[in-house]
This record gives C-alpha cells, sequence and structure tokens, in this order.
C-alpha cells in the first residue's frame, strides 16, 4: 500500500486526508509523511483550510480549540463531535456561572457601601499629564514668562538658588 501510495504522490503530488470540519465550516486535513522523488523523508502535516478564507476576516476564536489543539501537535487524536458539544455546553455553563457571581458580588458592595462598612471610592481630577516631572504639584516657576507686546526688557530678575 505505502508503494501505491508513494508512486500516487509523486505522480499526482500532495496527497492529504480529510479529517474533519467543525461547526464554523473549517475543514481540517492530515498530509502524511512522505518520501519526494529524491528520496527526502517529509514530516506529517495537519493543516486548516479556514471557512473565511481572507485574512483580514480573521478574528481570535475562528478555530475552536479543541481543533487547534490538533493542528498544533498538543493531541494525537482530532477531536469528536460528542467532545465538541461538550466542551461547549461546559464553557456557557462557566459563562452563566460567571455572570451570577459577578451580580452576587455587586450586591455585596452596595449592601458594604448602604451600611457604611466600606467607604465610597472618592473620584479625583487629576490635571496635567501623569508623565510629567510635577504632575499633581501647583509650584509657581522661576522662569520667566512673555506674553508678547507687554514683556518689558529688564522686568524680570533671576532668584538666587542658594
Amino acid at each position: 500500500m505505502s508503494k501505491i501510495g508513494g508512486l500516487l504522490r509523486r505522480t499526482f503530488g500532495v496527497v492529504r486526508e480529510h479529517v474533519g470540519t467543525d461547526h464554523l465550516g473549517n475543514r481540517y486535513y492530515l498530509i502524511p509523511e512522505q518520501k519526494t522523488w529524491t528520496g527526502r523523508h517529509v514530516r506529517a502535516k495537519r493543516i486548516v483550510e479556514a471557512a473565511n478564507p481572507a485574512e483580514h476576516e480573521y478574528m481570535e476564536g475562528s478555530i475552536p480549540m479543541e481543533w487547534e489543539a490538533w493542528v498544533r501537535g498538543r493531541r494525537k487524536e482530532p477531536p469528536s463531535i460528542e467532545e465538541l458539544m461538550l466542551n461547549e455546553s461546559q464553557r456557557e455553563k462557566i459563562k452563566l456561572k460567571a455572570i451570577e457571581v459577578e451580580e452576587k458580588d455587586l450586591a455585596l458592595q452596595a449592601k458594604e457601601y448602604e451600611e457604611g462598612l466600606v467607604a465610597t471610592p472618592t473620584r479625583t481630577v487629576a490635571k496635567g499629564h501623569a508623565s510629567t516631572a510635577i504632575f499633581g504639584k501647583e509650584e509657581l516657576s522661576q522662569e520667566p514668562t512673555s506674553t508678547a507686546n507687554k514683556f518689558q526688557p529688564g522686568s524680570w530678575m533671576p532668584t538666587s538658588k542658594k
């Protein structure tokens, strides 16, 4: 079988085996280990044929985590449909629990603020830019200032730095 497969690969090019398709329409292929016509060994490859082939349309999460782990070689076997469905339902449960916990936390904070157990956070307005050396300080400058036509030469005298 491997001799026939090798002959077909040499004759018709790379043979890829369809492994699966996810719910987003991405198709996954395995290119088995093969020998070129020169006798060089080529390692097996795992590739994805995206449902939206335009690069600018790719978004994080366009490939399910299980399939990405298979493509990157972190798992040996491709994921089954049952596994994908089970993991998706678990993710939804976790999202719902996170929302529930956040609502309880906000209600507890509001109750503590009302009872006076916790001081309400103050909101301060900062003047200037935080990266400046004198952020938040209002000191008078020793530097001369000019307002165009009102400046009188010799009216400013430097102060001693002693």
